[in-house]
């Protein structure tokens, strides 16, 4: 028969195993979506849309679901264009405003769903979402795109500025850097010529002095 110190201490290790159990799943409870929230895309290109997740649980296509929506505003409705089939994968729906423009590119092995618009349009801008859902994750994950479409690039900076402003800087550090070594080494001959005079300074005392040692030896 146990005692009471002894059933105190079982309840609390199982109570430490739950707490720790708890912790480990805690983790595992939702997932991440990985999106660019904002994309300008030149007209006329073609433009890669990247959507992938993360997740705890390796995807089971029995009950994995994935759908990807366009709106051209926050208060318009969301048209689906692309969803997750079982039997067939990511299955394009060809909606009248895409039509077979878009495609999937992504690798559900790697959990990726990116797909790309072809022939970009003005009336594609919007707001593109890829929506996931991999059980036993209980939250449904989100990625929200902003896509932009612009009439032509930007002008390159001009850097023949920023060029000619680093060869002038790049140059005075070398003229620094050389000067440094000039004086450096003008100061280390200096003081090697004058360690060589105090040398043959004391050398000639010594000399002088033995001189007058040997003439006070003579009778």
């Amino acid at each position: 028969m146990s005692s009471p110190a002894q059933e105190r201490s079982s309840g609390v290790q199982l109570l430490s195993a739950v707490l720790l159990l708890l912790l480990s799943l805690s983790g595992c409870l939702s997932m991440d979506v990985l999106v660019h929230n904002n994309i300008d895309a030149l007209n006329g290109s073609t433009i890669r849309i990247s959507c992938t997740f993360t997740s705890c649980y390796k995807m089971d296509v029995t009950k994995f679901s994935m759908n990807w929506t366009f709106q051209e505003t926050l208060n318009d409705t969301e048209d689906r264009f692309m969803t997750f089939d079982v039997k067939k994968g990511m299955v394009p729906l060809r909606p009248e405003r895409f039509g077979e423009r878009v495609t999937f590119v992504g690798n559900l092995d790697k959990n990726d769903l990116s797909i790309t618009l072809s022939d970009v349009k003005v009336d594609d801008v919007g707001i593109y979402k890829c929506h996931v859902k991999n059980p036993p994750d209980r939250i449904q994950g989100r990625g929200i795109i902003q896509l932009n479409v612009v009439t032509e690039l930007p002008p390159p900076r001009d850097s023949t500025i920023a060029v000619a402003i680093g060869a002038s800087v790049g140059g005075a550090l070398a003229l620094l850097i050389l000067s440094m070594v000039v004086v450096k080494c003008l100061r280390r001959h200096r003081k090697q010529e004058l360690i060589s005079d105090e040398k043959m300074e004391e050398e000639g005392k010594l000399d002088c002095e033995g001189v007058a040692e040997e003439g006070t030896k003579q009778p």
